[in-house]
Order: structure tokens, then sequence, then C-alpha cells
């Protein structure tokens, strides 16, 4: 079956495109399979993944490539053997994944972790589908992919919030949920960013006792205690590691750059604390003492994403507790201006592409 649309968008074709030089180009996707949903595109949200692969930071990456995985759209092709509910003219969403190999004897997809499938996992760009196909993302005017990762976006949330939660959101609300948030818990988020300020919405709306922000200096002070914040620690002010010694029972850290002073941030924990990381630096992150860990029983853990399963929570989560993430919606055509400002730190607190 033909369809009257065809699949363009903004298309990388080599490590400058992460300065702003990507092409808009027609590109051939996967062919359509009955467990398919095609979207057409109407939010696309943008993650600082795209740059680091934009730019081939975390390894080299398969130009001609295509980024954007917070996409948001219309469903306007549904394949006969979709399972999941969507029918044409739903409003729905992907994320950063957009495929797994689904097995029961694969013990992540077994338990629910089809986030951190070993056998056939598919990411929404950069990657390749089971057939061997390219996967493309979504700063462009549709997608193509497997309905078991495209989820339904409920009513009462806007497409262009909903976009970013889709990897920004569900990446800090994966790793607060498993690890305890809620009513009881003292929680800091290092990083207030698009990562970062959405945990300190996410931890809010769990319930934490006492919602902590970490930052280097005082300037987003203010805006994090309008996302929820109780309090904020400057980590460039003299004394705050004594200030706020044994103060908190679990970190979330965003931040990607390779000098995060992880001593310091382990200091913050109490008894049993969690550090959990999520930013990705493209260099190793700073050494640390054992005893840091060993005194006082803290753990260092890591984070990738969420499951289809905690999406979909966290979707309605937003829908029930009213949540707003801060956006600033750019056209898609202004694509290349949007991630050199991208990376300029300009977007208050993620930047969301508008077809």
């Amino acid at each position: 079956m033909s369809t009257d649309y065809k699949f363009e968008g903004w298309v990388g074709l080599d490590a400058n495109a992460a300065k702003g030089n990507m092409v808009w180009q027609s590109y051939e996707p996967k062919a359509f399979q009955e467990t398919d949903i095609d979207i057409e595109i109407t939010h696309s949200g943008i993650c600082g993944s795209d740059i680091h692969t934009l730019s081939s930071g975390w390894g080299p990456t398969n130009y001609p490539c295509v980024v954007g995985h917070e996409i948001v759209g219309k469903a306007v092709r549904v394949g006969k053997d979709v399972k999941n509910g969507v029918k044409v003219g739903d409003r729905v969403g992907v994320g950063a994944q957009s495929g797994a190999c689904l097995k029961g004897d694969c013990p992540s997809c077994a338990s629910g972790s089809e986030n951190y499938c070993m056998v056939q996992p598919t990411h929404t760009y950069n990657s390749k589908w089971p057939t061997g196909e390219k996967a493309y993302g979504g700063y462009a005017k549709y997608w193509r992919g497997d309905n078991n990762f495209v989820f339904a976006i409920p009513d009462a949330v806007p497409s262009a919030e909903a976009a970013p939660m889709l990897c920004g959101g569900v990446t800090l609300y994966s790793p607060l949920k498993q690890n305890g948030c809620g009513p009881g818990k003292r929680v800091g988020i290092v990083g207030i960013g698009g990562l970062g300020h959405f945990g300190l919405l996410w931890a809010k709306a769990l319930g934490a006792d006492k919602v902590v922000a970490i930052s280097r200096t005082n300037a987003k002070r203010e805006d994090a205690l309008k996302l929820g914040a109780d309090d904020f620690i400057a980590t460039a002010e003299e004394g705050y590691e004594q200030k706020y010694a044994n103060s908190l029972d679990l970190i979330v850290s965003t931040v990607s750059g390779p000098g995060l002073p992880l001593m310091s941030y382990l200091g913050l924990l109490d008894i049993g604390g969690q550090f959990i990381q999520v930013g990705a630096p493209e260099d190793p992150i700073p050494q640390f003492m054992a005893f840091a860990l060993i005194m006082k029983k803290v753990k260092i853990g890591g984070s990738l994403i969420g499951s289809p399963a905690e999406i979909r929570e966290m979707l309605q989560l937003a829908a029930d507790k009213n949540i707003h993430p801060w956006i600033n919606e750019r056209p898609m055509e202004k694509a290349n201006e949007a991630i050199v400002d991208f990376e300029k730190g300009v977007p208050r607190y993620r930047f969301v592409l508008k077809n």
C-alpha cells in the first residue's frame, strides 16, 4: 500500500551537522509492516542526545542520520496487527526507544524492563531495525515504527509539553520512582536544565518530603523554587559540603560535564543513600574514594530512559497532577538555529520543534 506523503526531515550528513548544518531532504523509512504505525509529526523535542549523536561525540554516527526522539503527532496509518489500541487520528508519541526483542527468554523484556533489552534493542535514531533497515527520528514530517513503543497522549497533556516527557521526562521519572522517591524521602536533583527541571517536577509530584535543587551557582535558584524545590544548594559557595552533609536520601545527577564534584555530592547523602547518574558525559567521570561509599553504606547507580509501562505511568501522573514542563517552541524549519542555541544553554528549559 502506497501513501500520499513522503518522509522528509533534517538530515545530519557528517559531524558538522551538530554546528547547525543539518540538511532538509527526503529519506527512505523502513518498509511498513502490519505491526507498525505511521505518525504525522506535530512536535519533536530537542535532547542533548541529539547533539552527541550529530557530532559523533558518543562514538561514530551512522550518517545520514535524522535525530529527534521526543516525538508527538497524529497516527495516520495503523497496521492491521497493531494491538495497543491506537487508531488512525489518535494523538500519540514515541520516545528514545522504538523496539526491543520482547521475548520471554530475555530477562529484561520478561521483567518489564524493555529499555534494558540486551538482545535486539532499537533506538529511535542512529540504530537499525531487526530487518537491518535504518531507524530515523523526529526532526521530520513523519515517523514510522513498531506499535509497542507508541503511546497514547492523555487529553490533559498538551502535545508540546508531552514531547520532552518522552525522553527527558522519563529519564528522570524512572530513577526517582525505582529508587523510592515519595513520602519520607529527601531528594536532590543535580543540574537544573532540560533534564533536571523534570526531576524537580516529578519529585514534588511523587510526594518527596524535601526536594533540593543542586547547581553550581545561584543563577537558577528562583526558577528551581518555582519548579517545586524546597531548598537550593550552590556548589560554588564555600562550606556547602558541611552545611548540607548527610541531608539527602537520594540524589539524581543530570550533569553531562566531566568535572562534577562527585566526592562532594556523595557527602550530601545520609546513611544508605543512593546516587544515580543519568547524564552521559563523553568523558570519564572523576575518581572517588571508596570510603565515601563504605562509611555510609552509599550506593552509586545509573539509569537509562524508562520502560513503556513507566512512560504511560508518567504521562498519567502529568495529567493527574497538572504537571507542566517549561518549554520554548521553535518552528521545525528553524531546527539548525535551535540546536545551536541549545548548545549555548538558551532554552528554559526544553526546546520543542513544531511543524
